[in-house]
């Protein structure tokens, strides 16, 4: 808690894989703009803890939260564990992700299922605690600008995140009107694990925009899906334009 420091009283975010990469920039993002921050996390606390400490310095609250992704009841825990803490969460950030190579031919029953329970079953489950307890709010669920393709070299991520696009438009008809659902689809923003930033670059001389994106890029997006009132089941891809090629 801060000392000698008015806390700013805005609503309170949920950031699933808050405390780093896109999930870590989105965090700082609506921290500067006076959102309290809860940050979930499963092997990073390091690295939770530190975010929370450069998030304080914004004059907002932050917690952070540990929760295994795959396990279901410790998932179904989280969204009540949340709210002992803030009395007013507003937001919930599906944003945690794993990505792994994958195909027919190769996949395995535990790596298809790793990537289901964290990019569909953990969604579905917290959206569904987050509209019982919070009643009003918004769910915004971060997908994959591939998802309008059908690329085979990731089939189980990608596989997932589709259905996490479908689960986006369900979820906006289901929970209207007090409760809206939008997704970002990121492009070219962070190169994978192993990967440099120049493996993007190259990437990005096939897209429209010709470069790739930042960290930023996706923050702003959520931003303008939480404040803009009247969007609900949209999906904007923060891409450079790829999803158009």
């Amino acid at each position: 808690m801060l000392k000698n420091q008015a806390i700013r009283t805005m609503g309170t975010i949920l950031i699933t894989g808050g405390a780093k990469r896109i999930g870590a920039q989105i965090s700082l993002h609506l921290a500067k703009s006076g959102y309290s921050i809860a940050i979930h996390y499963n092997h990073s606390h390091k690295e939770a803890q530190n975010l929370a400490k450069k998030i304080r310095h914004y004059k907002v609250r932050c917690e952070i939260f540990h929760t295994d992704l795959t396990n279901n009841e410790e998932v179904a825990a989280l969204i009540p564990a949340v709210q002992k803490k803030f009395s007013n969460l507003q937001c919930l950030v599906n944003c945690a992700s794993i990505f792994e190579n994958s195909s027919l031919l190769t996949e395995n029953l535990s790596d298809f299922n790793r990537h289901f329970s964290i990019h569909l079953k953990a969604p579905f489950i917290l959206s569904s605690q987050f509209a019982k307890h919070s009643k009003r709010g918004q769910i915004i669920n971060i997908l994959d600008t591939n998802i309008v393709k059908n690329k085979t070299a990731h089939l189980s991520y990608l596989l997932s995140k589709k259905s996490l696009a479908n689960l986006t438009s369900l979820s906006a008809v289901e929970l209207a009107p007090h409760i809206r659902v939008n997704a970002v689809a990121p492009g070219l923003i962070l190169p994978p694990d192993g990967k440099k930033s120049e493996y993007l670059e190259r990437l990005a001389k096939h897209i429209p925009l010709k470069r790739k994106g930042e960290p930023a890029d996706i923050a702003k997006a959520v931003q303008f899906l939480l404040e803009n009132t009247y969007i609900t089941g949209q999906t904007i891809f923060v891409d450079g334009g790829e999803h158009l090629i």
